[in-house]
């Protein structure tokens, strides 16, 4: 007899009928290993999660760090985006702790002559890609965290209640297993877990729309004095908008954004480039980065050929890599205890519970070629708070999202997404997590002056009002 290859196969009800129908396979039931159990787990090994994995660790909690990658930097390595945004408020930095730890610990690890450039240098550092993986395998090992690379978490495991999450399957190349944590740091900047554990949340505008995506990339072979000569005899500006806005309109460029967002110089030869979009773009979803990918390297072709041919200073540019994902602005928004919003960024807004201070503007870039960018600035020297309660998902007491799916508007998120922002939530997050471990208890009932203390102990600023206003250096 011949099997019938659709004989497990059962329909799946489909409330949406414009929607293509789908059969779906139910698996049979299996027993996991259990791979470890630990105190802590963080998922996601971006600036939020790496600062969480290495603040938990050094408060003593057992901590597992899962990267589905086989490094960790999230955005500033995965998508090579070129430089962290600002740490200051243009006056002081407002993120310090272990994110201007590690940011610091990559300068001196480069080369004399960047350390030179930049040591003095808060906002815009370019970042040397290589180098900075390096630097947090070996703050985080140093930590005394583990990190499991090359992993995702394909389920979570609930407790009979279904408010904590208990466990995490993972899936990776030595199959499925199972890892048991008493608390959860969802550093997935996509609110994964926090989505699969049923936490409520929101993603992009009233339409859906989402900002787009940047294919980063990076150029050997281009002389910096050259290009600034050009800037000089020219009238353009670091941007480079008159270029580009002449390119576009001769049909050499696509529209958008009429400008490069920006170039990070790792030497007068090497450069960093954020420049252009990829619209339509959701990262939680496979299919759009698989497109994102291709459109974004034949988007890349037509930019480096416009350097070469337009802009004095790239005429040998030599494309020495793209990212390996297309950069990510914006996805998933958890609906936390508390929501930032707009008046509390325009009002400078602070709270009881602050963990962290944001200085960061407003950037939201657009969704569509038709559409401008949206940019509010606060006043120099000044910030917002962001409370601990944004990193608290609704239903769930063990588990603590950080990074750019914090609770938060849509305005909002497009100021809080940035790397230093994660570093100081992260850090936020995971320390909190090691203070559960140590008493017992849920999120919702840490001794939130106690954790603002811890943080400020180890490097952190929460403003004037929350104790230390001390110069950095």
């Amino acid at each position: 007899m011949t099997p019938n290859p659709n004989q497990n196969l059962k329909p799946n009800p489909n409330p949406n009928p414009t929607m293509k129908w789908s059969p779906t396979l139910r698996l049979p039931s299996e027993e996991l290993p259990v791979l470890s159990e630990v105190d802590v787990a963080v998922v996601g090994g971006g600036p939020s999660g790496a600062a969480a994995a290495i603040a938990a660790a050094r408060n003593g909690a057992r901590t597992l760090l899962v990267e589905q990658r086989g490094f960790l930097g999230g955005m500033g390595t995965l998508a090579l985006v070129p430089a962290f945004c600002p740490f200051t408020d243009k006056e002081k930095p407002v993120v310090r702790g272990i994110g201007l730890e590690l940011m610091e610990r990559m300068k001196r690890s480069c080369r004399p002559a960047y350390y030179e450039e930049y040591r003095d240098q808060l906002d815009w550092v370019p970042i040397d890609a290589e180098v900075l993986k390096r630097v947090y395998d070996e703050a985080v090992l140093e930590s005394g965290a583990s990190v499991l690379f090359h992993t995702f978490v394909g389920q979570v495991l609930l407790n009979g209640d279904r408010n904590a999450v208990e466990g995490l399957v993972l899936v990776n190349k030595s199959g499925r297993s199972v890892v048991k944590a008493r608390y959860v740091v969802d550093a997935s900047g996509d609110a994964d877990v926090a989505a699969l554990a049923g936490a409520p949340f929101q993603k992009g505008g009233e339409s859906g729309e989402l900002q787009p995506g940047t294919m980063c990339y990076l150029l050997a072979g281009v002389d910096r004095g050259r290009f600034k000569q050009y800037l000089a005899d020219s009238g353009d500006t670091g941007q480079i908008p008159k270029a580009v806005r002449l390119a576009q309109d001769n049909g050499h460029l696509p529209p958008g954004r009429r400008e490069v967002s920006g170039f990070a110089w790792i030497s007068d030869s090497l450069v960093g480039v954020n420049f252009g979009h990829v619209f339509g773009i959701d990262g939680t979803k496979a299919e759009d980065l698989t497109r994102a990918a291709v459109e974004g390297r034949k988007l890349v072709r037509t930019q480096v050929e416009f350097l070469r041919s337009c802009v004095p200073g790239f005429e040998n540019a030599h494309l020495v890599s793209t990212g390996e994902q297309i950069g990510i602005r914006e996805t998933r928004r958890i609906v936390g205890d508390y929501r930032l919003v707009q008046d509390d960024f325009t009002s400078m807004r602070s709270f009881p519970d602050d963990i962290a201070r944001n200085s960061y503007f407003i950037d939201i870039h657009m969704a569509t070629s038709k559409e401008s960018m949206d940019m509010r600035h606060l006043p120099p020297g000044r910030s917002h708070g962001v409370p601990y309660r944004a990193l608290l998902p609704q239903g769930l007491g063990n588990l603590w999202v950080a990074g750019r799916a914090a609770s938060a508007d849509r305005v909002v998120q497009g100021s809080l997404r940035v790397m230093p922002n994660c570093f100081a939530m992260g850090q936020a997050a995971g320390t909190a997590a090691a203070l559960c471990a140590a008493d017992g208890g849920t999120s919702r009932e840490v001794d939130v002056k106690r954790l603002q203390r811890l943080l400020m102990e180890q490097g952190a600023w929460l403003g004037e009002m929350n104790g230390r206003c001390e110069s950095h250096g």
